[in-house]
């Protein structure tokens, strides 16, 4: 991976609180011309820092307000049953992030539903039809404290 410098680390910062903002602007809260930033930006997302630019949509204001973790071990671990569980997650549409984990729970998900009704019906009509889930622990969220999508530093 290509290196990247203090400017970089200022371009990237500004966009991600705002991936709306002009080249212009970037330029004139770094002092710089238009050209160098618009080449900086192009660089960066060419190399892979900048993976997407995306619209962050206020969930609460949509149809599915209620938040899950649930945590999910497997029964077994080979990588036939685990690669077909990663294949079949990326197919429902309540699962709006998945990691593969470490430790004694295998694989976090968090779900987005609408009512308790819905996700019984996600774990009974989906969920469940998911082979090798050996345990599956689901919490509640009450209240989103922190949540950010800018990453430091």
């Amino acid at each position: 991976m290509e290196a990247i410098d203090e400017i970089d680390k200022k371009i990237l910062r500004i966009l991600q609180q705002d991936a709306k903002v002009t080249t212009k602007e970037i330029a004139n809260q770094l002092g710089l011309t238009i050209s160098p930033v618009y080449e900086r930006i192009r660089r960066l997302e060419s190399v892979g820092y900048i993976k997407q630019y995306v619209a962050i949509v206020d969930k609460t204001l949509l149809d599915n307000p209620i938040m899950c973790i649930c945590q999910v071990s497997m029964r077994y671990h080979n990588e036939e049953f685990i690669e077909k569980f990663e294949q079949a997650v990326q197919q429902l549409e309540e699962i709006h992030e998945c990691y593969h984990m470490a430790g004694q729970v295998d694989f976090l998900l968090k779900i987005y539903i609408k009512s308790l009704d819905e996700y019984h019906d996600f774990v009974k009509y989906k969920l469940s039809k998911l082979e090798n889930i050996g345990v599956l622990n689901t919490t509640f969220v009450l209240k989103e404290i922190k949540h950010t999508y800018s990453y430091s530093f």
